[in-house]
């Protein structure tokens, strides 16, 4: 696959789309790292993003929450990989995706800080007609009184309690996403209450991934050292959906249910036995 569609028309399936491709093995990420690094090779650096972008999903889906599309959350991640993937260093011996998360993470924080008030603070036709019409007023009253807020609010069609509230809104100051240790907001800076949810830790999905393929390959390994009854046993009682009960494998093979049980007994010990060696 040499592109895939941005997250803004079918959201199902480009999702379905980037979670197909394969996640990098660490000499594959490795390889392709140095020949940016080192060629500037563009084709090495779209398969470093393009093989990462389920991560940018699932970091995104852990900000949600804070009433944005998700197709906008994982196209700005997006952004923050493909920064992520420029300044990567394969030289310090980290995956792609530890480097990347703060990043992807930086440039969602940036877009939901720069859409977070006007989302907040005008989410109906009423409340957008007050922002914009208030923010022109202010400019010209500065702090209203009273009688200018009834003013206001008899024009508008609103509450002189929504104009009140509106006006306190936007005097609020905005601040930076990290805020300094000599900053009087540090205490409240967005990073304190922007967390993502830490399920979706990228690094965290890379090694179970990894240890998902590798209990997969030692399983598969340790299958085809048993005989082919026993192979075929395990297989139709524990590795379909439909499975065969011991009756059922009894008759096939011409033997008793109490016989089928001690096959798949001694199988399974086998097997672990097998993979504990193979883990040690």
């Amino acid at each position: 696959m040499n592109s895939l569609p941005a997250p803004t028309g079918n959201l199902d399936q480009y999702i379905q789309a980037v979670y197909q491709l394969p996640v990098l093995s660490a000499e594959e990420e490795h390889d392709l790292a140095v020949r940016l690094h080192e060629q500037n090779d563009l084709d090495a650096a779209r398969k470093l993003i393009l093989h990462n972008l389920r991560f940018v999903v699932q970091v995104a889906r852990g900000y949600q929450g804070y009433g944005l599309p998700l197709a906008d959350l994982i196209q700005e991640g997006n952004i923050g990989l493909m920064k992520a993937v420029k300044r990567f260093d394969p030289s310090k011996g980290v995956r792609l995706v530890s480097f990347a998360v703060h990043w992807i993470r930086a440039e969602i924080h940036e877009y939901i800080l720069r859409n977070w008030r006007i989302v907040k603070i005008a989410t109906t036709k009423a409340q957008r007609k007050l922002f914009f019409n208030l923010r022109s007023a202010k400019k010209r009253l500065g702090w209203m009184n009273r009688a200018e807020v009834e003013q206001v609010a008899e024009d508008l069609g609103v509450k002189p309690e929504e104009v009140l509230q509106m006006e306190s809104r936007l005097g609020n100051h905005d601040m930076a996403f990290d805020a300094g240790p000599d900053d009087d907001d540090s205490h409240v800076a967005p990073v304190s209450y922007l967390p993502a949810d830490e399920s979706s830790d990228p690094a965290r999905v890379v090694e179970e991934a990894e240890w998902q393929e590798q209990a997969h390959e030692g399983l598969q390994q340790a299958l085809s050292s048993l005989d082919e009854r026993s192979r075929d046993i395990l297989a139709r009682r524990w590795l379909t959906d439909d499975k065969a009960t011991l009756h059922e494998l009894a008759d096939e093979y011409g033997v008793s249910a109490e016989r089928i049980r001690q096959i798949e007994a001694n199988a399974i010990k086998k097997l672990r036995k097998q993979m504990v060696a193979e883990a040690a």
